[in-house]
């Protein structure tokens, strides 16, 4: 096989799996937003969502586990041999089951959905087939559109499995959007890796608090706040009103621009230059939102201020730098 020839079998395979992405999409209906709805009363009420599957389908039961887990939804993988033999246990009143069978005539699942349904569980059969036993025995059906799969022989699971673990991560993804899990929320649940590197510290943790940062008055002189500055090596000088509340910035930049323009502007008073009402960002924010800010306005430097909006602390984008490269 040629070179070409292997290119245009790997796009072939790719196309049939984006059809069956495309018709998923297109038949999306109501059923869709109802299991959305009974997952989150599931959640809400304290319980837990057991996925369930054979072969490749416990493969993406396992991996939307894992998706579901990492928004704040309890749930667990459930065997469907094992359950058969006492891990049914594992099954309280109040949980919601997701069985996961393509053509859903698969037997284990089919002995077991009824069995589980004696513990007052909400039963979901996600399959392409919706008059297919499994289908009959649950209480929902979250379907999903697949005509062929993309092996050759049309019986390795391909198209099937990528539709169903598709159709799995769009029910999580608008759980989480609808339940108002921000940045915040979701770092609760990475702790750990890359993710919880850069999203779970808070600026609090990695700004230059006091002693280490430079504040004045906005009343003072431009040799004033260069001589603060200078004492604790900060690049700027957060500048505030009467009440202590942030009122503008000067930055060592404001300072090389005024050296060659106006050299006398070290007795000047610096509200005379400073930057008014600058960015900001609030304590107990993310390290994360902090980095979008500082990419976004292009500064090197980002004030840190209480609820009165009265500066605590500054972020020094050269810190950031070792968070961003984690």
């Amino acid at each position: 096989m040629d070179t070409e020839t292997i290119i245009a079998k790997g796009r072939q395979c790719l196309d049939i799996e984006i059809e069956a992405l495309e018709a998923t999409k297109a038949s999306m209906g109501q059923s869709f937003a109802t299991i959305v709805v009974l997952l989150r009363e599931t959640i809400e009420n304290k319980r837990k969502l057991i996925f369930s599957g054979i072969g490749k389908n416990a493969h993406i039961c396992e991996k939307l586990v894992g998706t579901f887990n990492s928004i704040g939804a309890p749930s667990c993988f459930l065997d469907p041999v094992r359950a058969l033999h006492g891990d049914v246990g594992l099954c309280q009143e109040g949980d919601t089951m997701l069985a996961f069978s393509n053509k859903g005539e698969t037997a284990e699942l089919v002995r077991l959905v009824p069995y589980v349904s004696r513990f007052n569980l909400r039963t979901i059969a996600v399959t392409s087939k919706t008059d297919s036993s499994l289908a009959k025995q649950c209480d929902h059906i979250l379907p999903y559109s697949v005509e062929k799969e993309a092996c050759p022989l049309d019986l390795a699971p391909t198209a099937s499995t990528t539709a169903g673990m598709a159709i799995g991560d769009a029910v999580a993804m608008v759980l989480l959007e609808w339940r108002e899990i921000g940045k915040e929320g979701f770092a609760q649940y990475h702790p750990a890796g890359t993710i919880g590197r850069q999203l779970a510290p808070q600026v609090d943790e990695i700004m230059r608090g006091s002693g280490n940062f430079a504040m004045l008055p906005a009343s003072s002189t431009c040799k004033e706040c260069l001589v603060r500055m200078t004492n604790p090596n900060s690049g700027c000088i957060a500048l505030t009103d009467g009440s202590g509340k942030l009122e503008g910035i000067f930055t060592d930049g404001d300072i090389r621009r005024l050296t060659l323009l106006e050299p006398e502007f070290l007795e000047k008073n610096v509200s005379e230059y400073m930057t008014r009402n600058p960015v900001s960002i609030r304590s107990g924010s993310l390290v994360a939102e902090a980095l979008k800010i500082l990419e976004t306005h292009r500064i090197d430097d980002l004030i840190v201020v209480d609820e009165d909006n009265r500066p605590i602390g500054v972020i020094d984008g050269q810190d950031l730098t070792k968070v961003r490269a984690i």
